[in-house]
């Protein structure tokens, strides 16, 4: 059957070209490798065999070739003699990087976890990786984001993709990225050992932000802490060699400046001068008290080899009282107990307010090491001290009236103090004052007797006014009466003197008319006793006289006959009649006036 399938070939002319071309392919040794592969040759065998301990051949002995097939036709490659995989090609995806692992290479020497980086096209030439004596295990470089034709018999590339295959956190594949506002203080994991006193590597220049980690131990960095910080961004670090944790930047909020504290830096050189000799201080990069503040802002600083104190450069108050502040330095902050004089304990309520100037800030830290050192070591005792020794001076009524007075003795006393250190006093004041309650007892009886005492010689002197306002209103009351009576006086006076003038005026005029009258009677008279001298010797004396008398009876009405005529009749009756007549006639008669009967 065979031989008619030969036969049948034979003669087919059709067929015998195709089968040309795969004898010559065959015959060539021809591999084709695809845009997408790399070819990884495998000898079969060979003259040759892999010294020991090595796996990849570099001189054509049996084993992994070193050499990779790119994309394109290869010949040569006989398939009695050479295997070829047909691999992918290693994807490092954009934000990520990709650790490496070499199969074989030189042994990492002791001291180190990384091998060294060599020149070999980003692990692409395993040649030239190992001919540069690259190091076998972890390497320190790695592949950022593209493609590469990576040989697999010499490289493990570990990917996001299969991190997890590998014991790793595919997070921990990404670029690390260091967030605004923040720092990151890096650990290094390989390096030379840490200097014998120091807590931190010192800075290294030219190795990219430890982006260039072959760089940074060429030039001796130190694995450990580090003094360099990340400032915000994204970087491409090996997470095998180091390691980052992210903290807030250092601000300084207004009115306030940081004193620097370094534990690490350059050796420690005092600049603080002469006349500062409780503490040392020194120029910013070396170790200790940084002699310049950090002044409101944010600052990249590493907080894990230095502490920033801050310090207030505005007014601080603290009570010494039972209220704090919401800077809380006062916290532990009390009432001062005194003894006075007299023998007598009270609590004082004082508030010292100081200022710490910028320039004077890191002297002040020098000295204390913090404020609150400061206020608890200096500032307490310096207060609290002074009034237990100024009220033993004093009784406790003489210290409370004179208060104002033992406020200013206190404010210059503290202010000459606390200039020693560098802290300037703005004001002492004294609060509330807590006196014995016995002795405040009799106190307070003693001024309310006083006040009792002039509250009656108050009510005393109104009682005193208040007569003095009643008189006052009565003569008020009587004054029209006064004013009236003495116009009365007056009104009598003028009338007197008009009486008296109109009597001297009547005398006069009396006189004056009596003289008148006696003229005028002496004139009637005399024309009387001329008439009647005429009458006489007209008539003769008897019947001038008869005359004349007849004329009175006629003007005068004289009765010459009587009424009632009583004569001398028997048995007495007579004067009875008469006077019952009489009775009659007057009760008959009308009455005549009073003027007439006379």
């Amino acid at each position: 059957m065979i031989t008619n399938i030969l036969e049948f070939i034979w003669n087919s002319w059709w067929l015998k070209i195709p089968l040309s071309l795969i004898a010559l392919w065959y015959f060539l040794g021809v591999v084709y490798i695809g845009e997408q592969k790399v070819g990884i040759v495998i000898k079969r065998f060979a003259m040759r065999n892999l010294p020991p301990g090595q796996i990849i051949a570099l001189k054509g002995e049996a084993g992994y070739q070193a050499d990779v097939l790119p994309p394109g036709l290869h010949f040569f490659y006989w398939k009695w003699q050479y295997r070829i995989l047909h691999l992918p090609l290693t994807y490092v995806p954009s934000g990520e990087i990709a650790l490496v692992v070499a199969a074989a290479g030189a042994p990492i020497p002791p001291g180190r976890i990384l091998g060294r980086t060599v020149p070999c096209n980003h692990f692409e030439n395993a040649r030239a990786f190992l001919a540069a004596g690259g190091e076998k295990g972890r390497q320190l470089a790695i592949l950022t984001a593209g493609t590469y034709r990576i040989n697999s018999a010499l490289f493990t590339v570990i990917t996001s993709w299969n991190a997890t295959d590998h014991g790793l956190n595919p997070e921990m594949l990404r670029l690390y990225k260091v967030e605004p506002d923040r720092v990151g203080i890096v650990t290094t994991l390989d390096g030379a050992p840490i200097a014998e006193g120091e807590i931190a590597g010192t800075s290294i220049p030219g190795h990219d932000n430890f982006q260039n980690a072959q760089s940074f131990l060429d030039s001796e960095g130190h694995r450990g802490l580090q003094e360099q910080v990340l400032l915000s961004g994204v970087w491409n670090l090996n997470p095998w060699f180091a390691q980052v944790e992210q903290v807030p930047m250092v601000e300084i909020p207004i009115g306030h400046v940081g004193v620097v504290i370094s534990y690490v830096g350059q050796a420690h050189e005092d600049v603080s001068g002469v006349d500062f000799k409780h503490g040392d201080l020194v120029l910013p990069g070396h170790k200790g008290v940084w002699i310049s503040p950090l002044y409101p802002g944010k600052h990249p600083l590493n907080t894990r080899i230095m502490r920033v104190e801050l310090v207030p450069t505005t007014n601080i108050v603290l009570n010494w009282a039972t209220r704090t502040e919401s800077h809380q330095f006062d916290a532990k902050l009390s009432s001062i107990t005194v003894r006075s004089r007299d023998g007598f304990a009270f609590n004082l309520d004082v508030s010292q307010i100081i200022h710490i100037g910028a320039l004077e800030a890191p002297k002040v830290i020098s000295r204390a090491g913090s404020l609150q050192n400061l206020i608890d070591h200096v500032l307490q005792p310096i207060v609290g001290n002074y009034f237990r020794n100024s009220a033993q001076d004093y009784t406790v009524l003489d210290f409370l009236s004179a208060r104002s007075h033992r406020q200013s003795e206190a404010a210059e006393h503290i202010a000459a103090a606390l200039r020693e250190y560098d802290v300037e006093a703005i004001d002492t004041l004294i609060g509330d004052i807590t006196p014995p309650e016995q002795l405040m007892k009799t106190q307070t009886d003693r001024k309310i007797a006083e006040e009792q005492r002039k509250t009656y010689e108050m009510q005393e002197a109104a009682e005193t006014q208040r007569q003095q306002l009643v008189r006052q209103t009565s003569l008020a009351d009587i004054q029209h009466q006064v004013v009236g009576a003495e116009q009365g006086v007056q009104i009598a006076e003028l009338q007197a003197r008009a009486s008296v003038r109109k009597s001297e005026g009547e005398a006069e005029s009396i006189r004056l008319r009596a003289n008148g009258e006696a003229d005028a009677i002496r004139a009637t008279g005399t024309a009387k006793a001329e008439a009647y001298t005429a009458g006489v010797e007209s008539l003769g004396h008897q019947n001038y006289a008869m005359l004349q008398l007849m004329q009175i009876i006629g003007e005068r009405n004289v009765r010459v006959v009587p009424d009632v005529a009583v004569t001398g009749a028997q048995g007495g009756s007579g004067l009875l009649d008469a006077l019952m007549a009489m009775m009659v006639k007057r009760d008959t008669l009308p009455q005549r006036p009073a003027s007439e009967l006379n």
